[in-house]
C-alpha cells in the first residue's frame, strides 16, 4: 500500500522534477541510452515502481527483449557497445558510491564517447535517478500502472 500518494506530494516539488527530466531529456543524450541508465538504476535501487516504468519506455524505444532481461548482467554479455559499458559502469558507480569510487579508469572511458557537456548531463541524469527511486521506494508507488505517453 502507497504511504504517500502521487497526489499527496507536495505542490511544486514533481513540477520541479520533471522541469530537470525535461532538461535531460532535451539534451544531446541518446533516449534510449537514457532508459538503459533508468532501467539499471532502478535494477540496482531494487525499485520495482522504476523498473516498470523504465522497462517499457525502453520497449516503447524498439529496444530487444534479449538486451532488457540481460541488462542486470551487461558485462557478462557481448550485446551493448562500448559506449554503453562504459555508461554503464558509470552509471552503477555513481549509484553505488557509497561502495565503490567513479574512479579515473570509468571516467576516461567516458571521455572515449562524451564531451564535458554530455558527461555533467549524464551525471545529473544519474543523479536525479537515484532521487526518484528513493522517493518512490519510500512513498511506496505500486508497481505495475505505468503507462508509456504516445
Amino acid at each position: 500500500m502507497e504511504r504517500i500518494t502521487f497526489g499527496q506530494i507536495p505542490k511544486g516539488m514533481v513540477e520541479r522534477l520533471m522541469a530537470i527530466e525535461n532538461y535531460i531529456n532535451e539534451s544531446t543524450l541518446d533516449l534510449q541510452l537514457l532508459e538503459l541508465m533508468r532501467l539499471r538504476v532502478a535494477q540496482i535501487n531494487k525499485c520495482a515502481y522504476c523498473i516498470d516504468m523504465h522497462y517499457k519506455e525502453l520497449k516503447h524505444t524498439g529496444e530487444t527483449e534479449l538486451r532488457m532481461s540481460t541488462l542486470s548482467v551487461w558485462n557478462e554479455t557481448s550485446f551493448f557497445t562500448e559506449k554503453e559499458k562504459a555508461v554503464l559502469l558509470f552509471t552503477e558507480a555513481l549509484t553505488e558510491i557509497s561502495k565503490k569510487e567513479v574512479s579515473a579508469e570509468i571516467f576516461k572511458s567516458l571521455t572515449k564517447f562524451f564531451t564535458t557537456e554530455e558527461i555533467c548531463n549524464l551525471t545529473f541524469a544519474i543523479s536525479q535517478l537515484n532521487t526518484w527511486t528513493r522517493l518512490v521506494r519510500t512513498f511506496k508507488f505500486t508497481a505495475g500502472n505505468y503507462q508509456v505517453n504516445e
